[in-house]
């Protein structure tokens, strides 16, 4: 016996538009009839067109202002100029004191950046092209525009560093199945798992030559770098945030805004061309001459030209010949059967910045960019307005930061500190009760500081930090850490300063004056 099924007058199974949310049945009106997509895993609906997409993207970035810019602001806001260690062992883990972690932390840090940013050696680069803070910036670049960032630890034997430890930047584009083989269940994306999801290996395709621009750069052959070695030391560093399990690549953050972002060119480049025409020609003469008649003039061969030439220096000789003129204002008489249009340049703008904030609004919201910095458009912002939109800003750009940034620093960081250890550039304290491999996690804890927040108005900024220090809201540690400074580096700064200022019999400086910044909060008493 067949199912019986009901319908609707539309002609679809009536239970399935019996939701009480519009948003899952027809809508108002019936609208949404006809908006049935597929549900898929992130895999599925991301990796057949990744390839498509992150061109897309790149392209995107190459040739339009506004989408460069905000991978700009990705890398200046989360990494900025120097992008910081601060070392910090899990010291109570460990079992040694807080005053052994912190000298240990002083010995780490000077080390990490004699090592990973030296600008002439730039040896944690197998390219030596490359500082740590150039790593980490070329990687969010990377991860804007196209969701994920790779990079393969090697082994390089160097004269200059007693360091073997090196780090080759992979663009995430180079990695895909071998022969662009379809999908299994064990390799998707060029990622190979293992039974659990884990991923074990990559595989990364070689470069070749590009034809002098005619090729893509890429080979036909694929190596098979595994994750991970036997010791858990990485080998290669696959860095996204996944938003589904079992998603193998990232999603790139242009994949939203790819057609208002390809679009909104044209539409500033046809309108340019409208407004170089509208004031090009000031006037136009309309002549009524018979469609034969001009055919006959301006026909094709040598008659023609003669025939044009000819009618052009009548109508110039009858110009010239005209002197009326009306109190010193030239009258034009026209040649017979001519009319005179004066063209008036119609509104340039006609809504047309308005239409492109618009577009621009929807490009930052997808690239989670605040408006004002992306479109370079301040002019209708307030302190109030200005600031909620940097704030917000600075909170997406924080977590940007730790999930993205500090754990691809954090990696690159790993690898060198390993090695430095066994090398005995660096000594972990004697009477920590555990050692490297037995508490990895503990021994290789960090912070990193990058980019400072914006800040609108200084001194509202400062009265703020102050009076959170002074309630104990806050730390020096966290405050300096929004301005992109580390506490301790101040701090022995501050101290020189004092020294060199009684040697030369100054005053003593004061770099807290809270009640000239704030007089209405009340002095602490003692």
């Amino acid at each position: 016996m067949k199912t019986v099924e009901i319908l609707a007058p539309n002609g679809l199974p009536a239970r399935e538009q019996l939701s009480t949310w519009q948003g899952a049945a027809g809508g108002f009106g019936g609208q949404l009839e006809r908006w049935l997509p597929a549900m898929k895993s992130m895999d599925a609906a991301l990796l057949p067109n990744l390839k498509l997409g992150n061109a897309r993207a790149e392209d995107v970035t190459r040739n339009n202002a506004f989408a460069a810019n905000g991978v700009q602001l990705h890398i200046d806001n989360i990494v900025g100029h120097l992008f910081r260690l601060s070392y910090k062992p899990r010291w109570k883990r460990l079992g040694i004191s807080d005053a052994d972690a912190r000298a240990f932390a002083e010995d780490v840090e000077a080390w990490w950046f004699e090592f990973a940013e030296d600008p002439v050696g730039c040896w944690l680069d197998v390219e030596r092209k490359r500082t740590a803070t150039m790593m980490v910036r070329e990687a969010v670049g990377t991860h804007t525009r196209l969701g994920e960032i790779s990079a393969a630890a090697e082994w390089v034997e160097r004269r200059g560093t007693p360091m073997r430890t090196a780090v080759r930047m992979v663009s995430p584009k180079r990695i895909g199945n071998p022969g662009d083989r379809s999908d299994t269940a064990t390799i998707r994306g060029g990622v190979e798992f293992d039974r659990n999801g884990v991923a074990i290996a990559y595989h990364v395709r070689q470069l070749a030559s590009g034809g002098m621009g005619l090729g893509n750069g890429y080979g036909r052959e694929w190596r098979r770098v595994e994750r991970e070695a036997a010791n858990g030391r990485l080998k290669f560093i696959h860095v996204f945030e996944p938003t589904e399990d079992g998603q193998a690549r990232g999603a790139n953050q242009f994949l939203s805004v790819l057609e208002q972002s390809h679009m909104l060119p044209k539409l500033q480049h046809t309108k340019l061309q409208n407004a170089i025409v509208n004031a090009m020609y000031a006037a136009t003469i309309e002549s009524e001459m018979g469609t034969d008649a001009a055919l006959e003039i301006i026909g094709a061969g040598d008659e023609g030209v003669s025939n044009i030439t000819k009618y052009m220096m009548a109508v110039n000789s009858f110009n010239t010949g005209s002197k009326l003129s009306l109190n010193g204002v030239k009258i034009p008489h026209l040649f017979p059967g001519e009319k005179l249009h004066l063209q008036t340049s119609g509104n340039v703008d006609n809504g047309y910045a308005e239409f492109e904030s618009s577009i621009l609004r929807w490009m930052s919201a997808g690239l989670n960019v605040p408006y004002e910095p992306f479109a370079r458009d301040y002019r209708q912002s307030t302190y109030s307005s200005a600031r909620a939109s940097m704030m917000e800003g600075w909170r997406y750009y924080m977590g940007r930061r730790k999930v993205i940034a500090s754990r691809f620093a954090t990696h690159l960081f790993v690898l060198a500190f390993e090695e430095a250890l066994q090398r005995r550039l660096l000594t972990l304290p004697r009477n920590a009760a555990r050692g490297f491999y037995e508490a990895r996690a503990s021994w290789c804890n960090c912070d990193w500081i990058g980019a400072g927040r914006l800040a609108i108005d200084g001194l509202k900024e400062v009265k703020e930090s102050v009076l959170r220090i002074q309630e104990g809201l806050s730390t020096y540690e966290k405050e300096l850490a929004i301005l992109g400074e580390d506490y301790q580096e101040t701090f022995a700064q501050q101290v020189r300063e004092m020294n060199e200022r009684r040697e030369a019999g100054l005053p003593p400086p004061s770099w807290m004056r809270t009640q000239e910044l704030s007089p209405e909060v009340a002095e602490p008493t003692e």
